[in-house]
């Protein structure tokens, strides 16, 4: 007797909650189907061993919860979205956007189970089938409303670190969700009737291979926890890492996704991107111009040093130039076709707009400069010299 009740205990019995929803609405369906049979006694011939007249019924039966679906979404749905608006908040507006879909489908699942029940054909195969498609369905509600909080956990983790926010914020709630995604699929498990701790006792037996085969993986992991711990970068910044140069887009448990500016996006695993050096383009305060003009050698070297000294000034005064940084402008070296003049120095912004229409600004400037003293820009040239014409042959 003992041994019996052993076994029952270790016996797996599958999960089913799709026979609940059905609230026996089949046996009403059933009760009203006998007077139509007494009437219509050709409703008693068979289809693939269904009466006609289940046949009907269950097609009814299934085409009035489509119906019922749309009426629930129009008025009941479209009632609450209404009252949500006037809230202060948004994330009661959110969690309804996110049920909109699992309880539109609930209802397909629920007319779809009437429908097999009705017309005498839900084997145990289908009914399965249907109760992993109500399990699924419970835990994408859930996934749906917890992506619906993303905004509530970037706060939550704002009084931690305000600075990384939005990418503590996504990490826990990618971890939230794998977690959730986990205990869903254990469940459709049970509903097949799988002993799920035994199925991870058995995991545990290889975890040696499985953790040779996950290695990659642990890496990114961890390569995710020290680019938010050193706050290497963060999502919309400008950075370069292992020759990949772009937008930060996601910074996931797994991979970084970085928008290149052909508008592609890029995956790099997170164990590449914490490994390499990476050159972060938004974190500088200011951009540099670099640059050599070069005169043409009628210039004369008080035209040199008044063009010099100008353009210096130029700079210095200009609102738009960082005077914190190097500032250099010299008459630089005796070039093959031009006398160059070096300029080195930094723009007050880094964004690449702005920092285009200052350089642009500068470069007209320049050219008034060296135009106003009366010397011009030189191009690649050589003169030859011809110290003596050959004589002519006189015949």
């Amino acid at each position: 007797m003992p041994t019996t009740q052993t076994n029952e205990l270790n016996m797996t019995q599958s999960l089913n909650v799709i026979d609940d929803l059905s609230m026996n609405l089949e046996g009403t369906v059933q009760i009203w189907l006998v007077p139509v049979y007494e009437k219509f006694p050709f409703l008693e011939n068979t289809f693939f061993d269904i009466p006609l007249g289940n046949l009907f019924a269950a097609i009814l039966v299934f085409l009035l919860f489509l119906l019922f679906r749309k009426l629930f979404t129009l008025i009941f749905i479209g009632t609450l979205q209404k009252f949500s608006k006037l809230t202060d908040t948004y994330n009661d507006d959110k969690i309804i956007s996110a049920l909109k879909g699992p309880i539109r489908f609930a209802f397909i699942l629920v007319g779809a189970h009437l429908f097999f029940l009705i017309i005498f054909k839900e084997t145990e195969f289908i009914k399965n089938i249907l109760n992993t498609l109500v399990v699924y369905t419970i835990f994408w509600a859930i996934i749906s409303v917890l992506e619906s909080l993303r905004d509530l956990f970037h706060h939550a983790t704002e009084k931690f670190n305000p600075d990384l926010a939005k990418e503590m914020g996504n990490f826990i709630l990618k971890i939230v969700k794998v977690l959730v995604g986990g205990v869903g699929l254990g469940a459709m498990l049970q509903v097949w009737g799988i002993n799920v701790t035994a199925l991870v006792a058995s995991l545990g037996l290889g975890g040696l291979a499985f953790a040779l085969a996950a290695k990659d993986t642990a890496s990114n992991m961890f390569g995710s926890f020290a680019l938010l711990a050193d706050k290497s970068i963060r999502i919309g910044e400008w950075i370069k890492v292992g020759g990949v140069e772009g937008t930060v887009e996601d910074i996931g448990m797994r991979t970084t996704k970085i928008r290149s500016f052909e508008k592609s996006l890029i995956t790099v695993p997170n164990q590449i991107v914490s490994n390499s050096p990476i050159e972060n383009f938004s974190r500088r305060g200011v951009r540099r111009i670099k640059m050599r003009i070069g005169l043409t050698y009628s210039t004369t070297g008080e035209q040199m040093n008044t063009i010099v000294r100008e353009i210096r000034s130029m700079l210095h005064n200009h609102e738009k130039i960082s005077q914190k940084e190097t500032l250099l402008v010299n008459f630089e070296s005796f070039g093959d076709s031009a006398l160059n003049i070096f300029i080195y120095t930094f723009t007050s912004t880094a964004n690449w707009e702005r920092y285009l229409n200052i350089r642009e600004d500068i470069h007209l400037k320049i050219m008034k400069i060296v135009e106003d003293n009366g010397s011009s820009f030189a191009f690649p040239s050589q003169s030859i010299y011809v110290e003596q014409m050959p004589e002519e042959n006189v015949l």
